[in-house]
């Protein structure tokens, strides 16, 4: 059986959710495997995150570096290259970062590639059989992967459920000695923040999201109702601050704000996985959409296929009587 390996993004010290979530997808893969974790970074940092890391998974491979202070996906990408051995499965959080290292590091580790990965079917051999969507969630495609090379797979967060259980004691190795020069043609220059608005919706307990299906600038006082009846916030998908409906701090999604709430109403929402990217922490996600095959249900605790413009004003006065 190859060598499975995870590569954990962290911030502040802290491993992220998906860190949980591959360590599940391995587990998918191979129930006895004893999966290693990459955790790259420089200073305190990184050792809080290895350390986070290491109760999730039995082994942690610690790369220290200057070099990797900062997410850049060529310096990675020369890393892995670097130390995964040949034959191994990687596997990475189908992000920004994800899609931008992912790929070329395929192609250097000469292994098969699969992306956006949202299930892990079986593994039968050297074929592993995975599941995608196509057009934007309308449909599954069933792929198998030749692993007899190695294989690259970047997943989809939130669609792996994290195993709960006790927390491990995995042992943390610092490899920092076996990089060798990370020096690339990509720079890091700065770090630039978004502006924080009136609202910060990474903090409500429960948000109130809205999609293309509120059709119109004038219907997003119909959300503000209903988020007030319930004490919640407003959020949204990317198209409402295309359209310049509602600010950009209220984003929701890998392009905007990673969001952890206890509840999630998502109105109008067809589910791309970049929106569902930014959501974080197995919040309850309730759907309302007129599309019954829109791609949030997959996702979503409970389902409703219905219009917004209908269901809000009637939730909204349910809730105030």
């Amino acid at each position: 059986m190859a060598q499975i390996f995870a590569y954990i993004t962290h911030k502040g010290g802290a491993v992220d959710d998906t860190a949980a979530e591959l360590a599940a997808a391995a587990q998918k893969i191979d129930a006895a495997a004893q999966v290693t974790a990459i955790v790259v970074g420089a200073g305190a940092d990184l050792d809080a995150a290895c350390q986070g890391a290491a109760k999730l998974f039995a082994q942690v491979w610690k790369f220290d570096n200057a070099a990797l202070a900062y997410p850049n996906g060529e310096v990675v990408r020369k890393l892995l290259s670097q130390v995964v051995p040949a034959g191994s499965i990687l596997l990475v959080p189908h992000d920004t970062f994800g899609m931008d290292m992912a790929p070329g590091l395929s192609i250097k580790l000469d292994a098969a590639y699969a992306a956006d990965v949202v299930a892990i079917e079986s593994l039968s051999g050297t074929e592993l059989k995975v599941v995608r969507q196509e057009f934007a969630g309308m449909a599954h495609t069933h792929i198998a992967v030749d692993i007899a090379k190695g294989a690259v797979l970047t997943l989809r967060p939130g669609s792996f459920q994290p195993e709960k259980g006790a927390e491990l004691a995995g042992t943390v190795s610092d490899k920092s000695g076996d990089a060798g020069d990370l020096g690339t043609k990509r720079r890091y220059l700065e770090t630039v923040e978004a502006e924080m608005g009136d609202v910060d919706i990474t903090k409500a307990d429960v948000l109130v999201s809205v999609g293309r299906g509120i059709e119109d600038q004038d219907n997003i006082g119909v959300a503000e109702e209903l988020a007030e009846a319930m004490g919640a916030v407003v959020s949204c998908s990317r198209p409402i601050v295309d359209a310049k409906w509602l600010e950009k701090s209220r984003q929701v999604g890998t392009s905007g704000k990673t969001v952890k709430p206890k509840v999630y109403l998502a109105m109008g929402i067809s589910g791309s996985f970049q929106h569902l990217g930014g959501i974080k922490g197995s919040p309850f996600i309730v759907a309302v959409n007129k599309n019954p095959k829109a791609p949030i249900f997959q996702v979503a605790d409970i389902g409703i296929v219905e219009n917004i413009l209908e269901f809000m004003p009637a939730l909204t006065e349910k809730i105030s009587g």
